[in-house]
């Protein structure tokens, strides 16, 4: 019995979905550990295209237990509609195959909305938020202030909550942002209309848990995001609200005594970034357009064009030693066949110095990026199957990556579809 995790190396957005939806096969138990809507995993099947937000990946595969843990945040609305989505699809969701902590919290209309007047209060000063109330919800947990979905099992109590959460909700509305009270009403009858669709994936997490470790079954641990937008660790206050880590992976699922024995980091063969925040090396005019058009960068939850860049080394070996990676996936090596040159950032100068280690966030605002160009392939290697079917140049620039992280690139992603992946 072995569990595994599969983490974003970078800022997101690194193809952790299709690593989950391949790996799958493999486990028991999928498991989202942290994060809410404001995820974008793209998954691309037999079934067709899917765009995942809170659901876990293995969701396509219905002899499997997916479960939403208790480190997630969950928007009740919004997980109603992902369901019904994936559900029309041609995808079976049960209260067998999905399955929701009792502990995880939940994200109420107000959340966004809060979201969303403080990213207008702050102005040119914004983080570039989602505007899915992660941050406010993640607040209101720490202030031991939250509903968890547990609560939807008693009303009584949910509603003597709910009114006191209220209760300084709009105190800190109508003083900070200016806004009309929020009805307590209106706020129980949303909870009711979508709540009580969920009851019945709501279980103990910790219970389950334990009992499918005990049956010698093995869990797979999805993370949202990447290690540069973790809350202790990342470009803060650039960040998320929670922690994207694998060492994370055992509290945020539900079974803190849970090991994590294997971590895939997910590394995409260049550099995107969706938010705001220091990004080392960003391109701009026609280079950035041709990247982004070549990988159809643009987000999968927010729609947002990413902010792009070539290969970061620095950041890159910064977020596998954060994980504790064990093996590497490098995702979209085929969207850089159009290039006659591939430059990579095997380095920054900060102030005149060269460094080599991902620096503390305010001197990433002086850093620049220090290159080295390696030959392009010119062709297209999406139905290469094997490492040695590859042309050497895009060997060579996988063997680069992975000398200069220290860790191997055990598959190596030529396509989305679920087949297009080699495996080293």
């Amino acid at each position: 019995m072995a569990h595994c995790a599969i983490v974003g190396i970078n800022w997101g957005d690194e193809g952790k979905g299709r690593m989950v939806d391949y790996l799958a096969e493999s486990y028991d138990v999928i498991i989202r550990y942290q994060g809410g809507n404001n995820a974008g995993h793209t998954v691309v099947n037999e079934l067709g295209e899917f765009k995942l937000h809170l659901l876990p990946s293995g969701i396509f595969r219905p002899e499997k237990i997916n479960l939403l843990g208790a480190g997630t945040v969950i928007d009740l609305k919004s997980l109603c509609e992902e369901i019904d989505a994936v559900r029309a699809g041609g995808v079976s969701i049960t209260p067998d195959n999905l399955k929701i902590s009792n502990r995880a919290m939940m994200v109420l209309p107000f959340h966004p909305l809060q979201d969303k007047l403080e990213e207008i209060r702050l102005g040119k000063d914004s983080y570039g938020s989602t505007l899915r109330g992660i941050s406010p919800i993640y607040g209101d947990k720490y202030m031991k202030k939250a509903l968890q979905m547990g609560d939807l099992l008693h009303p009584e109590a949910l509603e003597k909550h709910l009114k006191k959460l209220i209760d300084w909700k709009n105190a800190v509305f109508s003083q900070a942002y200016g806004q009309p009270p929020i009805s307590f009403e209106e706020t129980m009858d949303w909870i009711s209309t979508y709540g009580s669709r969920l009851i019945p994936h709501i279980v103990d997490a910790g219970e389950l848990l334990e009992g499918a470790q005990d049956a010698g079954k093995n869990f797979l641990f999805e993370a949202q995001l990447g290690a540069l937008r973790d809350i202790d660790y990342g470009i803060y206050p650039f960040t998320s609200s929670s922690s994207p880590l694998a060492a994370y992976a055992p509290c945020g699922c539900g079974f803190p005594s849970a090991k994590v024995d294997r971590v895939v980091g997910v590394v995409k063969a260049y550099s995107t970034c969706v938010g705001e925040g220091p990004f080392v090396g960003e391109l701009s005019g026609d280079a950035a357009s041709a990247l982004r058009e070549a990988g159809h960068e643009y987000g999968a939850a927010t729609g947002r064009p990413r902010r792009v860049a070539w290969l970061d080394l620095v950041a890159t070996r910064y977020g596998v030693k954060l994980q504790g990676a064990t093996e590497l996936a490098f995702t979209k090596l085929d969207v850089l066949s159009y290039l006659d040159e591939i430059p990579v950032c095997v380095a920054y100068e900060v102030n005149g110095k060269r460094v080599d280690r991902f620096p503390y966030t305010p001197e990433l605002d002086a850093a620049q990026p220090v290159y080295e160009t390696l030959p392009g392939w010119k062709c297209d290697i999406s139905g290469c199957r094997a490492f040695d079917q590859l042309p050497k140049a895009a060997r060579d620039y996988v063997l680069f990556a992975e000398k200069a992280l220290g860790c191997k690139f055990t598959f190596v992603s030529v396509g989305a579809e679920r087949d297009q992946l080699i495996i080293r």
